[in-house]
C-alpha cells in the first residue's frame, strides 16, 4: 500500500476538537504522520523538545531535518529547549535499563509533560507524538506516558492514534526515501549510542557512523536534502 496510491481515511482528534501540537522526535518518524494530518485538513504545529538526543551534534541534525520537511509543508516549528542537564539528573540510578524500560518511561514523561505544558498555555486542546510509529517503541508504554501527563493539565488530551495501521510504517519508510531524510541509527540518548555500539560490535559490526546514512541514497553519494551540518543542500527529489 504506497503512499502515492493510498487513500488516506478521514482523521478526527478526540471530542471534536481541530487543532493539535504534534510532539515530533525526528523527521523520518513525524512524516507520515504530519502528511496524515494534513491529508485530514487538521490543523497542527510541531513541538520538537528532546533532550535525551546525544551528542549534540547528533541533536543539531535531526532538528534541522525536521525544520527542513516542516518548512517545506508550510507547518509552524516550536523549537524547544535542549535541557540535557535535566534529563541526565532524572536518568540517574536508570543507566542500565533496557530499551522499552524505566528510562524509557522517564524519557517520554519528561519530553510529553514539557509539550502538554506548551499546549496548555498555547491554547491547543489535545497533544500527540509520532514516537509511536516506529517499531522499536512499545506503543503502550507511549500512550500511557500521554494520557498520564495529559491528565495533569486540565482540558488537555492526548491522542492514542495507532500510526502504524493501515501500512504507516511503511509509508514512513517511502517518504524518508522520498525527501532523504537523515536516518539514525541509535534512539538518541547516550545509553542507547553505547548499547547499539555494544552489539554490532558483538555481532562483527562496525560502531555507529553519526551524520553518514540517508534515506534512499547510496553509501558514499552526497544526500539531495540535507548536507552533513544537517542544512539544506538543495531540494530533495528521490
Amino acid at each position: 500500500m504506497s503512499g502515492s496510491s493510498f487513500n488516506r481515511p478521514k482523521l478526527e482528534l478526540p471530542h471534536g476538537h481541530q487543532k493539535v501540537l504534534l510532539h515530533s522526535c525526528c523527521a523520518p518518524c513525524s512524516g507520515e504522520v504530519m502528511e496524515a494530518i494534513r491529508a485530514s485538513g487538521i490543523d497542527y504545529t510541531i513541538y520538537f523538545y528532546n533532550p535525551n538526543i546525544h551528542p549534540r551534534e547528533e541533536y543539531e541534525l535531526r532538528k534541522q531535518e525536521n525544520i527542513r520537511f516542516a518548512e517545506k509543508e508550510g507547518v509552524p516549528f516550536v523549537d524547544a529547549d535542549y535541557d540535557t542537564d535535566n534529563w541526565f539528573a532524572r536518568a540517574k540510578g536508570l543507566e542500565w535499563e533496557p530499551e522499552r524500560g524505566a528510562r524509557c518511561t522517564m524519557c517520554f514523561d519528561m519530553r510529553f509533560d514539557r509539550t502538554a505544558l506548551y499546549a496548555h498555555e498555547n491554547g491547543f486542546p489535545v497533544i500527540t507524538s509520532c514516537l509511536g510509529l516506529s517499531r522499536w517503541k512499545d506503543m503502550d508504554q507511549i500512550n500511557a506516558s500521554g494520557e498520564r501527563v495529559a491528565a495533569k493539565y486540565p482540558g488537555i488530551t492526548y491522542w492514542t492514534y495507532n500510526w502504524r495501521k493501515l501500512g504507516g510504517a511503511n509509508r514512513m519508510v517511502e517518504i524518508a526515501k522520498r525527501e532523504q531524510f537523515y536516518q539514525q541509527e541509535y534512539c538518541g540518548c547516550v545509553y542507547s549510542l553505547r548499547d547499539t555500539n555494544k552489539w554490532r560490535m558483538d555481532h562483527g559490526r562496525e560502531r555507529i557512523a553519526r551524520g553518514e546514512k540517508f534515506y534512499g541514497v547510496a553509501d558514499g553519494e552526497p544526500a539531495g536534502g540535507s548536507g552533513k551540518d544537517g542544512h539544506s543542500a538543495g531540494p530533495a527529489d528521490a
